[in-house]
Parts: structure tokens; C-alpha cells; sequence
């Protein structure tokens, strides 16, 4: 295992000119996963623990989503005009400041505020998180030539596992001994720490200049049509790019996002007040699933070359199918660690997959304008299964719930591999 690990991350064999934007997208996602194994794993677990409902959780995910859906286009045409690199860095600082809000968060208010509170940060969050996700896939592409996205998105799905691995475990230690609420604080302060590590390596990321395309500018407006006419809101929405492939792209990605978030508020209601889950639990199951995610990456590019992006990305959200199912059935600890242990290596493949598989459907010289309206979607996927799963759930019960998620994940999976 260490020795494909040791290989993996190797640069050998790789042109010198783009050691460093490698390097710099590894270590951005390493802290980005301090990050995840910190405030964001276990924030939903504190909002759940002061008394969120399952509407208030997915008020969490979705408030966020609500924003983008708005700011998306418009977010694409100012990335269009701008310095990607230095764009997304600025985006990342500005988004991830709320990551140390959260801290303070016992100090200022009763658990009925910081509810409220965490629902508002997190949706003044959304604004500058828009353009950096509509971006960050851009600059990706720019900084990484296409031969090489398949290596370098396996060796930051590694990088993702192994400091999610550690940071969890971390976490739940910290959560399992100091008392509530001052070691959610230090956790949330880790969090804040590898947001800023993140955000630090991003701003070394730096366009290729033999692979960033020329800015797509458009048309000159017709002096006969004014801005407000529908051929001027057409070409302001882009519209035009709904008639072309991409479109069977964007509803792929409908289907595979929608099926992936609308588990989001059932899953920490699930596992705190039916499996009866403590911290510590949460923290091992999730760097269990890391861990298999890291085992998957390692040989991510070898089936990503054999199978191709869009069947990898298929299989994977099939896959994704067998943990909200199985965990439906789940009454015991070891039942959640096993199925954690399933789950990380169907992710892994459709993380490491998904995006290659968007951006080889898109131009080169059009790349902000298309993933603008990729983030519509995903935000749209967001926002209908954030509050969608917690209504369901809300009426059929939290297993049930599960089961149901969990076949629509399976079609999901299946209508990407036929008509994605």
C-alpha cells in the first residue's frame, strides 16, 4: 500500500514547468481537507446537537445554494474578464473568513441563535463561493494540461483522504474530551486554519500559458435591439449554450448531484438520534471512509484510462447507491463502519471522475460561461434535495427515506452511462 501511495505521488516522469501547480493544487486540497474533516464534517452534528431540525439542517445546505442559483451567470461573465488565478484566491479568502465566525458562535448566542446564526453565515458565505466554484474547475483546466487531469485529480483525492483521515480523527478525540461546547470551538478553529492554509496555496496556482484559451468576449450588441429585448437577455444568460451537447452533460450532473444531496439532512439526523452516534464514532467512520477513498485513488487513473470518465462517473454514482441503503438497515456501530469502509471507494471514483468528464464536453475558449451554468445546476441540485430529502424524510421517516434515496441514486448512476 505505501509504495503505490509513494508512486503516486511521485512527479517523475512529468515536465518540470508544471511541478509547481501540481504541487500547490496537492497541498490546497490537503488543507482543504483539514478543513472537511473539521467545521464542515462536524458542523451539521452541532447544529443537530443544540436542537436543529431537520428543516434547520437543510436550511444549512441550502442557503448556500439559493445565492449561487442567482449569482452564477453573472459570476461567469466577471470570471470571463479577470485573472482566473487570482480570482479564485481572493474568492477562497474572502468565502472561507466565515469559517472563523462559527468559533465565536457560543459566546454570542442561545442554541436557538446560533441556529439562525449559522443558517445567515453560511448564506452570506454563498456570494463569494459562487465565483470561486464556478472558477476553480477553469483554472483547473488551465493550470493542468488534459493528459495529466486524471493523475493530478487522483493524487488530490489521496491527498483529501489522508488529511481527512487524520484531521477526523483528531476531531472526534477533541470532541470525545473536552467539554461541549469549547471543543466544537477548537474544531472549528482547525477548520479555520486549513481554510487559510488552502486559500494560501491557491494563490501559487498559476494559468499555463500554453494552456489558457484566448477570453471568449461577446458579440457586440445590436444598436436596434436593446439590452432588455429577449435576444439581449438571451445572449446575456448564454442561453445558447442549452442547445448544444452540453445539455445532456448538465442534466447528468443534475441527476448525480440532486441523488448526492438529498441524503445531506437525513444523514446526521440518521446517525445521531437512531444509530445514537457520539462524536467519536462520527469521527472513525468518516476517516474510514476516507481511507478505502484513498485506496480507491490509487488506482483511480488506471480505470479512469481503461473505462473513460463518463463510465467511471456512472459506475461510481451507482455504486454511491449501497450506502444510504444499507445504512438504512444499520442498528449497530460496526454496521456504520462498515458501510463507511464501502462508501469511500464508490467516491473516489466519481470525485476523481465527474469533473474530467464535464470538461471534456466543454470549449476551451468558453469554460467560465459553461461551468456557470454547471454551478446553476449543482446549486439547483443542492438547494431541491437539501429541503427536499428533509420534507421526505419528514413524512415517510428517516429509513425510508434512506431506501428511496438511495434507488434514486442507482437511476442516477444508470442514466449517466446511457444518455450522459
Amino acid at each position: 500500500m505505501f509504495s503505490k501511495l509513494f508512486r503516486l505521488f511521485r512527479q517523475s516522469g512529468i515536465p518540470r514547468e508544471y511541478h509547481s501547480n501540481f504541487l500547490h493544487l496537492y497541498l490546497d486540497i490537503a488543507w482543504y481537507g483539514v478543513l472537511s474533516g473539521s467545521a464542515i464534517n462536524f458542523l451539521s452534528i452541532y447544529a443537530t446537537r443544540i436542537g436543529a431540525s431537520s428543516l434547520q439542517i437543510g436550511l444549512i445546505g441550502a442557503m448556500s445554494a439559493v445565492v449561487s442559483l442567482f449569482l452564477a451567470i453573472p459570476a461567469g461573465r466577471w470570471l470571463t474578464k479577470q485573472h482566473t488565478g487570482r480570482a479564485i484566491f481572493w474568492t477562497s479568502v474572502i468565502y472561507r473568513i466565515g469559517f472563523v465566525l462559527f468559533i465565536f458562535l457560543p459566546q454570542l448566542f442561545d442554541d436557538a441563535g446560533q441556529i439562525v446564526a449559522i443558517i445567515v453565515i453560511t448564506f452570506l458565505m454563498a456570494i463569494p463561493l459562487t465565483p470561486l466554484g464556478v472558477g476553480f474547475n477553469a483554472l483547473f483546466a488551465e493550470a493542468v494540461p488534459e493528459q495529466y487531469r486524471a493523475h493530478v485529480a487522483g493524487v488530490r483525492n489521496a491527498m483529501l483522504a489522508v488529511s481527512f483521515i487524520l484531521t477526523s480523527l483528531v476531531s472526534g478525540y477533541i470532541l470525545n474530551t473536552v467539554s461541549f461546547p469549547l471543543g466544537y470551538q477548537i474544531v472549528f478553529g482547525i477548520g479555520a486554519f486549513g481554510a487559510a492554509m488552502s486559500s494560501f496555496h491557491l494563490y501559487f496556482v498559476k494559468p499555463l500559458q500554453d494552456n489558457k484559451p484566448a477570453l471568449r468576449t461577446d458579440p457586440a450588441p445590436d444598436p436596434d435591439k436593446p439590452a432588455s429585448s429577449p435576444r439581449g437577455l438571451t445572449s446575456a444568460l448564454r442561453l445558447d449554450i442549452l442547445s448544444t451537447p452540453f445539455k445532456r452533460v448538465l442534466l447528468a450532473m443534475l441527476a448525480f448531484h440532486f441523488t448526492h444531496n438529498i441524503t445531506t439532512p437525513v444523514y446526521p439526523l440518521y446517525n445521531v438520534r437512531v444509530l445514537g452516534l457520539n462524536d467519536d464514532h462520527i469521527g472513525i467512520g468518516t476517516a474510514l471512509y476516507y481511507l478505502t477513498m484513498l485506496l480507491g485513488s490509487m488506482q483511480f487513473r488506471r480505470i479512469a484510462h481503461r473505462l473513460g470518465h463518463k463510465k467511471v462517473t456512472g459506475f461510481g454514482v451507482a455504486g454511491m447507491a449501497l450506502y444510504p441503503f444499507l445504512l438504512a438497515f444499520s442498528t449497530q456501530i460496526w454496521q456504520y463502519y462498515a458501510i463507511s469502509l464501502l462508501g469511500g471507494f464508490t467516491w473516489a471514483w466519481t470525485n476523481g471522475a465527474y469533473a474530467n468528464y464535464m470538461l471534456e464536453h466543454i470549449p476551451p475558449d468558453d469554460r467560465p460561461s459553461h461551468l456557470a451554468w454547471y454551478t446553476i445546476v449543482l446549486n439547483f441540485a443542492i438547494l431541491t434535495g437539501a429541503l427536499g430529502g428533509s420534507a421526505i424524510a419528514g413524512q415517510i421517516g428517516l429509513a425510508n427515506a434512506l431506501i428511496l434515496f438511495a434507488v434514486l441514486r442507482f437511476l442516477a448512476g444508470v442514466s449517466i452511462l446511457k444518455w450522459g
